[in-house]
């Protein structure tokens, strides 16, 4: 709080891993592991880049899990997704 202080209330560059902003949220997505194609248009169109990626054993980029300490609720990915299996549940 104080470095805010020191600068006019302007926060220094790069504290978005530091600002958790999950908690704004209302809803959250529920993803669904076993019915998804990973296509990965979540992750591209995720504006908070909260769905994280993995390789899996082929060494395939695959989805996994959201990181719900970043997602807003927006819901981006439960609309663009071709296979319906994120859906957006009440917090």
């Amino acid at each position: 709080m104080s470095e805010i202080k020191k600068k006019g209330g302007v926060l220094p560059g790069g504290t978005s891993l530091i600002n958790k902003t999950g908690s704004w949220r209302s809803v959250k997505p529920e993803w669904d592991s076993k019915k998804c194609i990973h296509c990965m248009l979540c992750f591209n169109a995720c504006p908070e880049h909260c769905i994280l990626a993995k390789k899996d054993k082929t060494g395939k980029i695959i989805r996994a899990e959201t990181d719900m300490d970043y997602c807003k609720g927006c819901g981006i990915c439960a609309e663009i997704c071709p296979v319906k299996c994120i859906k957006m549940v009440k917090e």
